[in-house]
């Protein structure tokens, strides 16, 4: 079983299908979005490869992020980054990651470790934030390791919109995520 598992992996490398990984420590590149209009803040957790390399939120083109804030929020799917930031703060929603500094292996949420969290009252202390939302069990899971009890706000864990999560279609998880409408109209 060990020998067939390791000539797999060798000839994922070869064919270039995969690369040996090795943990990096790595510091969030960029900072929140808010404004004191802002209602709701979603929690992802750490950026992936592809939003490091953009510096924005949700950068992976197979990511749903986008596409689901847009059904709920009754708007088109933004393809600018000036766009995703103006349907953010036309929507009233705050957006940041959980994690300031972490080691990860590429974008995997399951491989984060030496977790240092946001100081999220940057944003709690300047928006009147109703509700916080986690996109995902790893950032929800973050959040109440981290900062449940020092912010004392607890926060809804949403299922995650990373193409990894293939058990939820975009319908499904607009279906899920429309929950943030009531506290946008609250």
């Amino acid at each position: 079983m060990y020998r067939a598992a390791a000539w797999k992996a060798a000839a994922l490398r070869y064919f270039g299908v995969i690369t040996m990984a090795e943990y990096v420590t790595l510091t969030h590149t960029f900072g929140p979005l808010y404004d004191e209009q802002s209602r709701i803040l979603i929690l992802g957790s750490f950026p992936s490869v592809k939003s490091r390399e953009a510096n924005f939120f949700y950068g992976h083109p197979q990511n749903r992020f986008w596409k689901v804030i847009a059904a709920v929020t009754g708007n088109p799917v933004p393809a600018t980054i000036d766009e995703k930031k103006a349907l953010l703060h036309g929507s009233h929603i705050a957006l940041w990651d959980t994690i300031r500094q972490c080691d990860i292996i590429g974008s995997s949420d399951s491989s984060i470790k030496n977790v240092i969290p946001n100081d999220l009252s940057k944003i709690l202390d300047h928006a009147p934030i109703r509700q916080i939302y986690c996109n995902g069990a790893a950032s929800a899971n973050l959040f109440h390791k981290y900062q449940e009890k020092t912010l004392g706000r607890t926060a809804v864990k949403l299922p995650s919109t990373s193409p990894a999560n293939a058990a939820f279609s975009v319908d499904r998880l607009v279906r899920e995520w429309s929950i943030i409408k009531q506290a946008l109209s609250d």
